[in-house]
């Protein structure tokens, strides 16, 4: 009787394929039910769409019938959400209520602005957190320790629409207020930049102030766990200075969990820029998303709760696979 053969084991590569396959097998899963929950959420609140689009404006009965009739809002529930998944299958997001443009040309038009700020203001927020966070740990105990951590602890807890309003009453005339370029500055690429930045200063403090925070605490506690390790004492019985020590061998080690955090965060702080945006009418996607909340705009409501949690679910998908490329424990269980 011949020896049955043994199954190779299996291969390092496949079983990475099929650890981004479950994460990104996860990712849909959670798209498909933010899909569901936001057409069912936004249907649920109070108000009526079609007066809300006349408001201001005299209407007839028949008119506002009419009105609900072309957009397909006295159909069933179930018919609605057919259609609408449907539309979104085939990359339609329907057309604007308001502003009588597709959903996803109003969103292009809008997501330039939000990646500008989300995108500045997330280097500055790293850098700065990683820096504090490096140089707290290695002074543990120090004024400069219990200072930065305190003001990191604070700022963290403070609610981005607040501290949005006490940079404008505390800036008032130094700064603009609103937009992202003046109607009067001149056309050239020069002076249309710097209007850019000039207008872009307090919406990026106020999103630096609340998202450096927990860099810098992570990586703090990170350093502080790689600081009491077995090969640091090797490092210095060899007789390396404690400055390489901690720029050679310790913070590359800790930063593993604080780059993981950069990438899992981003998506939140894409979806958190609506406050940011709002307060200071920063023309991205948060302040669509305010606007089309106020005028009852469905379609354009839809649209952009898709795009930020689906930025949200990206960005946790590419943190988890980018865990494990980082991380050899994680590529070896």
């Amino acid at each position: 009787m011949e020896a049955l053969a043994e199954a190779p084991p299996p291969t390092r590569g496949g079983g990475a394929i099929r650890y981004v396959l479950t994460k990104i097998g996860g990712g849909l899963i959670s798209l498909a039910l933010v899909i569901v929950l936001g057409f069912l959420l936004f249907r649920v609140l109070p108000g009526d769409v079609v007066q809300t689009m006349f408001r201001g404006r005299p209407a007839t009965p028949e008119a506002m019938a009419d009105l609900k009739r072309q957009l397909g809002l006295d159909d069933p529930l179930y018919q609605q959400f057919g259609t609408y998944v449907w539309n979104l299958l085939h990359g339609d997001l329907g057309e604007s209520y308001v502003f009588r443009v597709p959903v996803t040309q109003k969103i292009g038009e809008r997501l330039g602005p939000t990646l500008l700020l989300v995108g500045v203001a997330t280097l500055i927020a790293v850098a700065l957190g990683l820096w504090l966070g490096t140089r707290s740990a290695w002074q543990r105990g120090s004024r400069f320790d219990r200072v930065s951590t305190g003001v990191a602890l604070a700022l963290w807890s403070t609610p981005t629409f607040w501290l949005g309003m006490l940079l404008l009453g505390a800036t008032s005339g130094l700064f603009p207020t609103a937009g992202i370029v003046d109607s009067d500055t001149p056309p050239d690429f020069l002076s249309q930049a710097v209007d850019i930045a000039h207008h872009m200063v307090l919406p990026t403090i106020t999103l630096v102030a609340v998202i450096y925070a927990q860099y810098q605490l992570v990586m703090r506690s990170s350093l502080l766990e790689e600081m009491g390790a077995d090969y640091l004492t090797t490092a210095r019985a060899k007789g390396l200075r404690d400055d390489l020590v901690r720029r050679r061998h310790a913070v590359p080690n800790a930063l593993l969990p604080t780059v993981t955090l950069v990438f899992l965060h981003l998506g939140f702080v894409i979806a958190g820029a609506v406050t940011v945006e709002t307060v200071f009418s920063w023309p991205g996607l948060g302040l669509l998303t305010y606007d089309a909340l106020s005028r009852r705009d469905l379609p354009l409501l839809q649209g952009t709760f898709i795009v930020l949690a689906g930025a949200v679910i990206a960005m946790n998908v590419l943190a988890d696979v980018l865990y494990r490329v980082l991380d050899p424990r994680v590529r070896a269980s």
